[in-house]
């Protein structure tokens, strides 16, 4: 909890639009497993005294039966749950729905003392994805405020590394698909690039990027080896331990004017 508040307060120090490295801290987020929504029940098994994180497309309201309200705890933010199980409990259907849009999501959610915890969960909705394609990308909304590159860049931290009561959405920055597969960011192949989550504000697309040492040496990040037409691109911190270190990982936070597979 120590280093995460370490971590936080170092991502709230984004000031430069361009680049800012941060300091070295050990351990990064794993990346979420993505579910694609097909509308078939997702079955979800707890493990007992484990939080788990799961992120939804946009804002949600959970429906938790009677039975479940005294030994499940819930908490919804900025369209993410976390759900924390007091104690075993058999599978039971909970109806998640969108605040906008009004989309419904299954879950079939259970709890024992054996299940490993997994990492975030992240549900992917393909019918909100081909609406986003659909939309003109050219067009800013009128009702929102447009944002700098810093409180762009200082959002997208919040969201990865931020405890969950601090975390604020900003209005008119939506949550935007992007593939979860390694991508040829950085020159060299010393480096290796995983999307993680994108988000679109007004004109411009921010995309965290996980970074992992794949060498047995360690690596200090160079903006000037990053492929692609970026505006912006933040490091967390710009150096990486030899691979199989817990810090040889980081995440760069990357603003450009088109998509992120355009962009790249």
């Amino acid at each position: 909890m120590r280093n995460k508040a370490r971590h936080y307060l170092y991502a709230l120090l984004l000031v430069l639009p361009v680049l800012c490295w941060a300091e070295t801290i050990p351990g990064e987020q794993i990346p979420p497993e993505r579910i694609l929504w097909q509308k078939t029940p997702i079955e979800l098994t707890l493990s007992v005294g484990k939080e788990q994180r799961v992120d939804f497309p946009g804002p949600v309201r959970i429906g938790l039966p009677a039975a479940l309200q005294p030994i499940l705890r819930v908490q919804s933010v900025a369209g993410t749950l976390y759900l924390l199980a007091h104690q075993p409990f058999e599978p039971t259907r909970v109806m998640v729905r969108a605040i906008e849009g009004g989309a419904v999501y299954l879950l079939d959610l259970s709890a024992d003392n054996k299940s490993t915890p997994t990492a975030a969960i992240q549900i992917f909705d393909p019918e909100l994805e081909q609406s986003e394609l659909s939309s003109d990308p050219a067009e800013p909304s009128p009702t929102f405020p447009t944002y700098g590159y810093v409180a762009l860049t200082r959002f997208a931290a919040q969201q990865l590394y931020a405890p969950a009561r601090l975390l604020r959405d900003l209005p008119g920055v939506v949550r935007v698909p992007v593939h979860r597969k390694a991508v040829p960011l950085i020159h060299g192949g010393q480096v290796v690039a995983e999307p993680l989550v994108a988000w679109r504000a007004g004109n411009l697309y921010l995309t965290a990027v996980k970074l992992t040492n794949s060498t047995s040496q360690p690596v200090t990040l160079d903006p000037r080896t990053l492929r692609g037409s970026w505006l912006t691109a933040t490091y967390q911190h710009n150096r990486l331990h030899k691979a199989g270190d817990e810090a040889d990982t980081t995440v760069v936070y990357l603003i450009s004017a088109r998509p992120f597979e355009t962009a790249l």
